[in-house]
């Protein structure tokens, strides 16, 4: 990994292009990809902050991920396609392709942000990462952002079919697009022996009580309890 310069908190622009092997012609827009608009504050003679690359990087995101996903899972109806793709292009998700990128490192943030750990905030990092897709495709071009992102999308690919398929996470994420927050799951009893415990567990949305499910260990007691919420609201 690149070591920060002693004179600066961030990873120079030159050093992380050959780092991820991203030989860019134009400097300056990856730079401006790592820029957080709180540094563009303390910094007058700084550029632009990354926000319309990340506004462009989203939308090409959108469609190489949709491409992707449309022919590496060709038996997968369109449902499932469009989970996929949104599992995929989630901050969360965005965020981790950042982190395995070490793109925390590389971050220009105002002093507020560094204190608070910004480098390390799933929103700050999936909007880098965005933003890097979009200094890319105007530097070099799709074809070059296809085979930069298909290698991260493999990688991840397990994980996220189980994402998708886990019914705590389409809870979750259900709840959320609703504005309820996270679902809260709640042990309303135990039985069983120590060595033979069996739980039984309520998930709850916005107050009320929307699934129970029992299991022999918390963990699937609350996978029973989201499926069956995912039933009882007819998500599935």
């Amino acid at each position: 990994m690149t070591s920060l310069s002693a004179s600066r908190d961030f990873e120079p622009a030159a050093d992380l292009s050959r780092r991820l092997r991203l030989p860019f012609s134009n400097l300056e827009l990856l730079t401006r990809a790592l820029t957080h608009r709180s540094y563009v504050n303390e910094n007058p003679n700084a550029m632009d902050d990354n926000e319309r690359l990340e506004f462009l990087g989203d939308a090409v995101l959108d469609f190489i991920v949709g491409a992707w996903v449309y022919h590496r899972f060709p038996e997968m109806p369109e449902g499932d396609l469009t989970k996929m793709r949104s599992a995929i292009v989630r901050n969360d998700q965005l965020a981790d392709f950042a982190r395995h990128l070490n793109l925390g490192a590389a971050l220009r943030l105002g002093r507020g942000e560094l204190a608070s750990g910004g480098r390390q905030r799933n929103g700050l990092l999936g909007s880098a990462f965005e933003a890097l897709i979009g200094a890319l495709y105007l530097d070099s071009g799709l074809g070059a952002v296809e085979a930069y992102v298909q290698p991260l999308l493999e990688h991840a690919r397990e994980a996220i079919l189980n994402k998708v398929h886990d019914p705590k996470s389409q809870l979750q994420e259900w709840a959320q697009a609703q504005k309820f927050g996270a679902p809260r799951y709640k042990t309303i009893a135990t039985t069983g022996p120590d060595h033979a415990r069996e739980f039984d567990v309520q998930v709850e949305i916005g107050g009320q009580v929307v699934g129970q499910g029992h299991g022999r260990n918390k963990h699937a007691a609350e996978h029973f309890a989201a499926k069956h919420a995912l039933e009882t609201l007819g998500i599935e």
